[in-house]
C-alpha cells in the first residue's frame, strides 16, 4: 500500500535536517546580493561566471543544491536549444528545456515543469550536456515525468534539487553527483525512481552516481534503480550516496537479460527514516554477487551496521 502523505515529509538523515521540499513558488530574487544578469549565450560568447564553487561538503540538501540564494532569475517560456555550446544561465523557465545540440550548459536556472514528460531533455544523437545548480519540479497536478531525461550521450548533472516529479534523473551514462532528488509524485501507471538507468551505457562510457541524496518517500520503486529494460547493465559506480525509501531502496542491476558486470556499490549510507527496512520491502534487490568485476563494499545503515544484499 502507499504510505499516506498529508504534507511534505521532513527527514532527519545523517545528523542534518533535510527538509524534503523547498517552497516551489519562492521569490526568484531570494536573499543576498544580486548576481550577474541572466543570459543565454552561444559558443564564443562570454557567459556569466559560475556562482557556486564547491558547496557539497555535507550531504546534498536544500541548502547546498539548486539555484544559489540571491540569484535574480529572468522569466522564460519553454526553450529548444539547437546551437552547439549554448549556455543557459539564470532563467526561470515555465515549461521545459529540450537540448538538440552538443556541449550545452544549463546552470543557475529553475525549471517549473508544468506540462507532461520532462524538465530538461538531451535528445538522442547529442552529447556533452552539463546541468548544474538548478531546481526542477512539477506543479503536482499535471505530471512532469522526468526531471532530467538523457536520450543522448554523455551528461553531467551536479548540485540539482529535483522534486515533485515521477522520475528524477534518467540516464545510462555520465556523471551524477551532489544532487538532492526527493519527494516524488505518483501518477497512475508510473514507476517512481529518483535516479534511474534502464540499460547499459553507450560503448566506451560508464555511469557514475556519486554523493547524492536520493529519497523516495513512496513505497515504489527505488531511490537508485539500475534496470535491464534495454540490455544488460554494466560499468556503473554507485558510491557515497545517502539513500532512503522506495519499494527497494537500490535495484542493483541484475535481470533476465544477463549477468551484470563491473557494478561497484561502495560506501553508501542507507536510512530507515522513510521505511523501517530502508525501502518498503528492503534495502537492496537484484544484486549479481558473481558478476565479473562486481563489488559490494562498505555499505552501511545510518547509525551503524552493514547493509548486505539478500
Amino acid at each position: 500500500m502507499r504510505r499516506p502523505l498529508t504534507r511534505r515529509t521532513a527527514v532527519l538523515l545523517a545528523g542534518a535536517v533535510l527538509v524534503t521540499s523547498q517552497t516551489a513558488c519562492q521569490a526568484t530574487t531570494g536573499d543576498g546580493p544580486a548576481r550577474p544578469t541572466p543570459s543565454v549565450t552561444s559558443a564564443g560568447a562570454t557567459p556569466s561566471p559560475a556562482t557556486s564553487p564547491s558547496r557539497t561538503a555535507a550531504w546534498p540538501g536544500p541548502d547546498n543544491t539548486g539555484v544559489p540564494k540571491g540569484m535574480r532569475l529572468r522569466p522564460s517560456g519553454s526553450i529548444t536549444v539547437t546551437k552547439d555550446g549554448t549556455v543557459i544561465d539564470g532563467l526561470e523557465v515555465h515549461g521545459w528545456i529540450t537540448v538538440e545540440a552538443d556541449d550545452v550548459t544549463i546552470r543557475n536556472t529553475r525549471v517549473r515543469g508544468n506540462t507532461d514528460w520532462w524538465g530538461i531533455l538531451q535528445r538522442q544523437g547529442h552529447s556533452g550536456l552539463t546541468v548544474e545548480d538548478v531546481e526542477i519540479f512539477g506543479n503536482g497536478r499535471v505530471r512532469t515525468q522526468f526531471g532530467v531525461l538523457n536520450q543522448g550521450g554523455m551528461i553531467t548533472v551536479r548540485r540539482a534539487d529535483i522534486h515533485t516529479i515521477s522520475n528524477g534523473i534518467s540516464t545510462e551514462q555520465g556523471l551524477i553527483e551532489d544532487n538532492y532528488v526527493h519527494d516524488p509524485k505518483l501518477y497512475k501507471g508510473d514507476h517512481v525512481d529518483m535516479i534511474i538507468s534502464s540499460g547499459p551505457p553507450a560503448p566506451g562510457t560508464q555511469l557514475i552516481i556519486r554523493h547524492n541524496t536520493a529519497i523516495n518517500t513512496l513505497d515504489q520503486t527505488g531511490a537508485i534503480a539500475l534496470f535491464q529494460d534495454f540490455g544488460v547493465v554494466h560499468d556503473v559506480t554507485v558510491e557515497g550516496n545517502l539513500l532512503a525509501g522506495g519499494g527497494w531502496t537500490l535495484y542493483a542491476g541484475a535481470g533476465v537479460k544477463g549477468t551484470s558486470s563491473n557494478i561497484k556499490v561502495i560506501g553508501n549510507v542507507f536510512s530507515r527514516k522513510v521505511w523501517p527496512k530502508g525501502g518498503f520491502a528492503g534495502p537492496v534487490a537484484y544484486w549479481d554477487a558473481h558478476g565479473r568485476g562486481n563489488v559490494w563494499r562498505d555499505n552501511v545503515w545510518e547509525g551503524g551496521g552493514k547493509v548486505t544484499p539478500e
